[in-house]
């Protein structure tokens, strides 16, 4: 049964609907290199289904016989009112505040998928396929462009990132986003992942950290 609601920092419902999560690919560079992606010239966006969320203190679940399914950790951002063709002062007005979510992977499928030239959704979009933090209020964030993030596995640095070093920051892709459809409260913006992805294995341990704010625990089965 599908129980996700959008949570704050200490722990209650936010007043906001489940919406779409739109998804940004290849937004770090180093991230790119790593898997030998082109640059791409604008964002490079896809959709998860509300279906994709789960909570992220809950244990993470990864599917079973289809190839490994990699960590993408990325700076989630929770939109609260309408966005359409939007001005950098009305996503500013428009963002209730930012979290961190697990863009879980198939990366077997998504590469049969890349070299057939098919959409990415059934590497991508599957049940619980974006496991989400709590969110932070704007307000409670100094700046949009320099947020510190890292993912731990089993004690091990896996993934450090700083939102300063997106090729299109947190407003320009909203504003992109705006511009191409219209964001709707409750959705949540995926700002895409920095390098260190690699398969999660049953039994892991993780420690995700958005720096100054929160840190969450949780494992992996």
């Amino acid at each position: 049964m599908f129980e996700y609601q959008h949570i704050d920092s200490e722990g209650k419902s936010i007043d906001l609907p489940v919406g779409k999560i739109v998804c940004v690919g290849r937004n770090y560079l180093q991230h790119i290199n790593e898997l030998n992606n082109a640059v791409p010239s604008m964002p490079l966006l896809f959709i998860k289904p509300t279906t994709a969320l789960c909570e992220l203190t809950q244990s993470v679940v990864i599917p079973k016989n289809l190839g490994p399914c990699h960590n993408e950790l990325e700076i989630a951002v929770l939109i609260k009112k309408p966005l359409s063709k939007a001005t950098t002062q009305e996503i500013t007005a428009a963002i209730w505040g930012v979290g961190l979510g697990l863009d879980l992977t198939l990366r077997d499928v998504q590469t049969a998928l890349k070299n057939q030239g098919h959409p990415w959704e059934r590497a991508k979009a599957f049940d619980s396929s974006c496991p989400m933090s709590q969110f932070v209020n704007i307000n409670e964030v100094e700046k949009l462009t320099a947020l510190d993030f890292s993912l731990h596995v089993n004690n091990e640095l896996r993934q450090l990132g700083n939102s300063q070093d997106m090729l299109f920051s947190i407003l320009e892709l909203v504003a992109n986003i705006s511009n191409t459809f219209t964001l709707l409260p409750g959705d949540i913006v995926m700002t895409g992942t920095p390098k260190g992805v690699a398969p999660l294995s049953v039994g892991d341990e993780l420690e995700i950290e958005l720096k100054g704010h929160f840190s969450i625990e949780t494992d992996v089965i």
